[in-house]
């Protein structure tokens, strides 16, 4: 069985050579030629030039290890793991937010077989009511993982099918809701506002929920991912971060970029289609998939 490691690590591959070719095997020393072609390849790696700068400032200081230094620098760039916020009692409550395209429903799918695996039954709310093909694709995985699904007819209003989906919750003792929403763009106003009541109408069936709202996010969409991290921040009130498609296409210095600039959790990264491959982030893993192993 292949590991955690090589999965996540054979999904950064893209990256992680782009800076074998950057980066010295040899623990010496660097010119400051080569750490501005450090620092060009992690704009490259999609880093984001801000990043690159602060990544490549911190690494300079161990200046015999220039890898360990970067190494360093990377995973202090992540915020300090902290616990997902489950209510004392009562249902969990889980707001998936994103654009189309990003895997939401399938990542959905795979949260709930793995809330599954755990023991907790888990009920999810289909409120993306304006595309039948995503409720159906939500449908199939709902079933495979052994949870239950509200929906309602294509064009419901989505915050009542949230307001269903809690208070069904709620009347069996479900112990994770999942409340999945319509894929939008983050610039439709329209569809944002719908976002924001969606929310609202969540807090009202249930005080204090959601108790986490994660954004799915494209690895390989570059800047734009930051644009939308932004805007669904303000309008859902994200907690947490789920990146993926880091199969070998995109490139994994988005990643960092996100978490240096929003100081969010990532809780999930998606290295392929398979219920195996949405890994739980762990950030010295994902450096060490990153990065060149240093020979000698």
């Amino acid at each position: 069985m292949v590991s955690l490691f090589s999965r996540l690590s054979q999904g950064l591959s893209r990256s992680r050579d782009a800076l074998a070719q950057l980066l010295p095997g040899r623990a010496s020393a660097l010119s400051e030629d080569e750490w501005l072609e450090i620092e060009e390849g992690l704009i490259l790696a999609d880093c984001g030039a801000e990043a690159a700068a602060n990544l490549v400032k911190q690494a300079k200081r161990n200046r015999e290890a220039p890898l360990d230094g970067l190494k360093e620098a990377m995973i202090a760039s992540f915020p300090a793991p902290r616990p997902i916020n489950r209510p004392a009692s009562g249902p969990f409550v889980l707001l998936v937010v994103g654009v189309n395209g990003t895997g939401k429903t399938t990542t959905i799918g795979k949260l709930a077989t793995r809330f599954r695996a755990e023991g907790k039954s888990v009920l999810v709310g289909a409120a993306d009511t304006f595309r039948a093909a995503a409720v159906d694709q939500l449908a199939v995985w709902v079933e495979r993982a052994g949870a239950e699904m509200v929906r309602q007819q294509a064009g419901a209003d989505p915050a009542a099918v949230a307001f269903d989906t809690i208070s069904r919750g709620l009347a069996r003792n479900f112990d994770v809701v999942i409340i999945d929403t319509a894929g939008r763009v983050q610039t439709d106003k329209g569809l944002m506002d719908e976002l924001a009541k969606v929310r609202r109408v969540i807090g009202k069936a249930l005080g204090g929920a959601p108790h986490e709202a994660w954004h799915v996010v494209d690895g390989g969409t570059g800047q734009n991912a930051l644009v939308q991290v932004e805007r669904f921040r303000e309008v859902a009130g994200t907690t947490g971060l789920i990146v993926t498609k880091l199969d070998g296409t995109a490139k994994g210095g988005v990643v960092l970029q996100l978490a240096a600039r929003f100081k969010l959790p990532v809780r999930y990264i998606g290295v392929g289609e398979t219920l195996e491959d949405l890994i739980e982030f762990d950030s010295g893993e994902f450096v060490a998939g990153l990065l060149p192993q240093r020979q000698g």
